[in-house]
C-alpha cells in the first residue's frame, strides 16, 4: 500500500490560487501514475489531472490551462497549483496514486477547497 497525504486547501476568493502538495509513503518511481480528483457536495467524483511515472501530464478540460500537475521525486510529492480558481472549483480534492503490475489504487483523506465569490 501507499500512504498518501494531502494539504495546502483553504478558503480563496474567485480569481485566486491555491497549491495543493500530496507527500507519498513510496518512492515515487515505484508509482506508476498519481494524480487528484474532486468532489463537491452532492456530487460524484471527478478526476481533475494526472502525471504519469514518465512526466507525462494530463487535465480534465475544464482544468487544463488554470491547472499544473507538478512533481518532486526527490521529497516522493505531486503538487495541483491551481490558478484562476472559480467558485464552481469548490470541492474536496483528493489525491491518488496507481502502483504495481495491477495498477493498485490508494487515495489520501482529502483536502478542502473552497472559493467565495
Amino acid at each position: 500500500q501507499v500512504q498518501l497525504v494531502e494539504s495546502g486547501g483553504g478558503l480563496v476568493q474567485a480569481g485566486g490560487s491555491l497549491k495543493l502538495s500530496c507527500a507519498a509513503s513510496a518512492t515515487i518511481f515505484s508509482i506508476n501514475a498519481m494524480g487528484w480528483y474532486s468532489q463537491a457536495p452532492g456530487s460524484q467524483r471527478e478526476w481533475v489531472a494526472t502525471i504519469t511515472n514518465d512526466g507525462e501530464s494530463m487535465y480534465a478540460d475544464s482544468m487544463e490551462g488554470r491547472f499544473t500537475i507538478s512533481r518532486d521525486s526527490a521529497k516522493n510529492t505531486v503538487y495541483l497549483q491551481m490558478n484562476s480558481l472559480k467558485p464552481e472549483d469548490t470541492a474536496v480534492y483528493y489525491c491518488y496514486a496507481q502502483f504495481g503490475d495491477r495498477n493498485s489504487l490508494s487515495w489520501g483523506q482529502g483536502t478542502q477547497v473552497t472559493v467565495s465569490s
